[in-house]
């Protein structure tokens, strides 16, 4: 109730990484905002974001999909395999699952839906998988589109890691 007369959350030092509190967790984007400037004493809040957390593809827990564009990523450099990394969280009853799509839009064989492995969690950096499958270095150089579906989950982002 105090600070519905004030309207001063101003960022004090804008956005810092800070180590997560959590042991074995990554670090989270730390915003500080000062509050209850004018009357009374005056303190800074933090307030925490998880990393590339500003904006994602959600779905309620009716579920949801949304396929990519055509994407083409490059093969690695010497032996390291080609994968896909997903920033992503369900809720305790959510999930999501994807597949790979050839640029016609037909499921490529190895990466189908009903061969991905159903994710539940909270990851910055989840390796998807395809019965236990993770190298993409065979699709490398061809384009292809990511179909993805999710129930009571958030997709925050994805890259190919090649190095």
């Amino acid at each position: 109730s105090e600070r519905w007369w004030q309207r001063n959350n101003h960022i004090a030092w804008g956005i810092t990484t800070t180590p997560s509190p959590l042991p074995g967790h990554v670090p989270e984007l730390s915003l500080y905002a000062i509050e209850n400037y004018y009357v009374g004493p005056c303190r800074l809040r933090r307030f925490t974001l998880r990393q590339d957390g500003f904006v994602s593809i959600n779905a309620p827990y009716t579920g949801g999909e949304m396929t990519t564009r055509l994407i083409t990523f490059d093969k690695s450099k010497g032996d390291t395999p080609v994968e896909l990394e997903l920033n992503l969280a369900t809720s305790a009853a959510g999930s999501v699952q994807y597949e790979l799509l050839d640029g016609s839009g037909e499921p490529i064989p190895g990466f189908t839906l009903k061969e991905s492995e159903e994710f539940y969690g909270d990851e910055l950096a989840h390796t998807a998988t395809w019965k236990g499958k993770t190298d993409l270095s065979q699709l490398a150089g061809k384009p292809v589109r990511i179909r993805f579906v999710l129930k009571d989950a958030d997709l925050y982002s994805l890259r190919f890691r090649n190095e």
